[in-house]
């Protein structure tokens, strides 16, 4: 037998009421898609409030996307009977992107959004991303890209951080309430170090190798032909017995060299640097 469903915190109901009136004034929806919670919800919203026939999930597929989260991607939308429109994006090849400035995000949005633009064009459909009120604590210049392509943000636009977020997906029964944050590949990459095909799948094997032995929350950074681990905190003592098979199995992959970042997992680690520049 399920556990009963909790009960969600006090504000998801009012929570949900927001985005019910959004969605009453969108005509119908674009949805960029990327397989994490965020934009689940979105997506997830939009099928509830507009139906089939008014709305679709885009996924962009490109190097920078793990397999695993395209896979998720594809069960959730068939999950919840979810048009998904893959959409093969090729940022990679864009020199802009591939030198790694510290506006990197910019270059890959703006290709995603004029690629969304394109293939929703001619149907009224309005382009909706996952960003919500915390994205704003952090540098992100994927929001200059959406603004410029007119993107539409129902979480921020309803003042939905990401507690509520949870809290409405799990509500809501949806299976990726709790899916850790899942970047781009590329963001694993320090600014500056040119990114390539070859070093997102490398990234992508090192993660995997990481995750299938109890580590779902890890970072691989590729800095110059280092691995630099990170894994949350309190489990950097668990590396200690995996760390003969985890330096055979890194340079098979191609890394010349382990380390493990003492201070632990921490999310956007490398945009610290943007303040030194």
């Amino acid at each position: 037998m399920r556990a009963p469903r909790p009960e969600p915190p006090s504000g998801a109901p009012e929570a949900a009421r927001r985005l019910d009136r959004w969605f009453a004034g969108c005509p119908s929806a674009a949805v960029a898609f990327s397989g994490g919670v965020d934009s689940a919800l979105v997506a997830f919203w939009a099928r509830r409030c507009l139906g089939r026939e008014r709305m679709a999930a885009w996924t962009a597929d490109s190097p920078s996307l793990k397999r695993s989260d395209l896979e998720v991607a594809r069960a959730f939308c068939a999950a919840h009977d979810i048009p998904l429109r893959v959409l093969k994006t090729r940022e990679v090849e864009d020199p802009a992107y591939a030198a790694n400035p510290v506006d990197r995000c910019f270059h890959c949005k703006r290709t995603l959004y004029r690629a969304l633009d394109a293939g929703a064009r001619g149907t009224g459909a309005w382009i909706l991303s996952g960003a919500n009120v915390d994205d704003l604590g952090d540098y992100r210049p994927g929001l200059v890209a959406a603004e410029e392509a007119s993107v539409r943000h129902p979480l921020l636009e309803c003042g939905i951080g990401k507690d509520l977020v949870r809290a409405l997906a799990r509500s809501r029964g949806l299976a990726v309430w709790d899916k850790p944050a899942s970047p781009c590949l590329s963001s694993r990459i320090p600014y500056g170090q040119p990114v390539t095909a070859e070093k997102l799948a490398r990234i992508e094997a090192a993660e995997a190798w990481l995750s299938a032995r109890g580590f779902p929350v890890c970072r691989v950074r590729h800095d110059g032909d280092v691995a630099r681990v990170e894994v949350p905190a309190e489990r950097i003592g668990l590396l200690a017995p995996l760390m003969g098979g985890l330096r055979d199995a890194f340079a098979a992959l191609g890394f010349r060299g382990v380390e493990i970042d003492a201070e632990g997992f921490v999310s956007g680690k490398l945009n610290r640097a943007i303040g030194t520049r």
